[in-house]
């Protein structure tokens, strides 16, 4: 199967971030705490949350706008570089009292270390003009990325909705929090385990995993349904059927990121008219590829095909 999704347009909203390594060597613990002690030798910065949604869009031949809420500082410099080079539409709010999101990840050895996250909610009044922005993108595009990060950057997220399901458009949602009633009337939302458990509660065995993922469905009027299960990968739930979709991963590294690759290969290929179930089939290869690498990466249209 050929691929091309260069006639897709894709719109995401949500949350942006500069995730930023350091690399290293340890061989010591500190004398001041039992802590390790890294020797950094190597330093690496990609974009990351929703921002890493978007590379994975563009990084597959399709074309997207990304509307976020930075800070006025350095670190949304460089990711607003970082992304227009990759040939994203950036569309942001810059706020001179909000500090751009960034996560730094400690590695040794590729083993990850620690992990400091530097953050800060923006004023809800300041996000408004999101709003209207995104609503004029809504007439360039054929599917919608809401990627929440619980970060704050889709505090008038409820508005965005009521403009994207009235323009018809596709409407996939990476959700956060405990409060999904927000997402109701999506195409698509893509919990993983962990966020699907916080919602509906454990399960004692997969007959009721199935029956707490169809009331969630149901009682948000969605779609569809798709939760990834990292090692055991993913249940897609469409009409009566919870369709079993099995990890094709060999070596995984890092899942950090892999949610991400997911709602965009998802996106793209709807996008280029793939129903939802070979979609999510084709979501399911990205990820194998993506979870094999170190850090946050986004996939490429080659890596897909080389896979499919």
């Amino acid at each position: 199967m050929q691929l091309d999704f260069s006639n897709t347009a894709i719109a995401i909203a949500g949350d942006v971030m500069l995730d930023r390594y350091w690399f290293g060597d340890s061989t010591r613990i500190s004398p001041e705490a039992p802590v390790a002690v890294v020797r950094v030798n190597s330093t690496h910065e990609v974009p990351g949350g929703a921002a890493n949604v978007a590379m994975n869009v563009v990084g597959l031949g399709a074309s997207t706008t990304l509307l976020s809420v930075v800070g006025d500082d350095h670190e949304g410099l460089v990711l607003e570089d970082d992304l227009t080079r990759s040939r994203v539409n950036c569309v942001f709010l810059r706020d001179r009292s909000l500090r751009t999101t960034v996560k730094l990840r400690i590695l040794a050895r590729q083993q990850q270390i620690a992990r400091a996250d530097f953050e800060q909610r923006p004023d809800h009044e300041v996000l408004l003009p999101l709003v209207d922005m995104f609503s004029e993108q809504l007439m360039m595009c054929k599917v919608v990325i809401f990627s929440d990060y619980g970060k704050g950057g889709l505090t008038h997220m409820s508005l965005m909705m009521d403009y994207a399901i009235k323009a018809g458009v596709d409407i996939l949602i990476d959700p956060k929090g405990t409060d999904y009633a927000l997402y109701r009337g999506a195409t698509c939302i893509t919990p993983n385990r962990e966020e699907f458990s916080m919602v509906v509660g454990s399960w004692v065995n997969e007959a009721d995993f199935e029956s707490r993922a169809f009331s969630l469905r149901d009682r948000l009027n969605l779609g569809s349904l798709l939760v990834t299960r990292s090692e055991e990968g993913m249940s897609l739930f469409l009409g009566h059927r919870h369709i079993r979709i099995y990890s094709k991963a060999r070596q995984v590294f890092d899942v950090s990121g892999a949610g991400d690759t997911v709602i965009a290969t998802l996106a793209s290929a709807i996008g280029m008219g793939m129903d939802i179930e070979a979609a999510a089939h084709l979501a399911n290869t990205a990820a194998s590829v993506v979870v094999g690498k170190i850090g946050t990466s986004p996939i490429s249209l080659k890596e897909l095909q080389e896979h499919v």
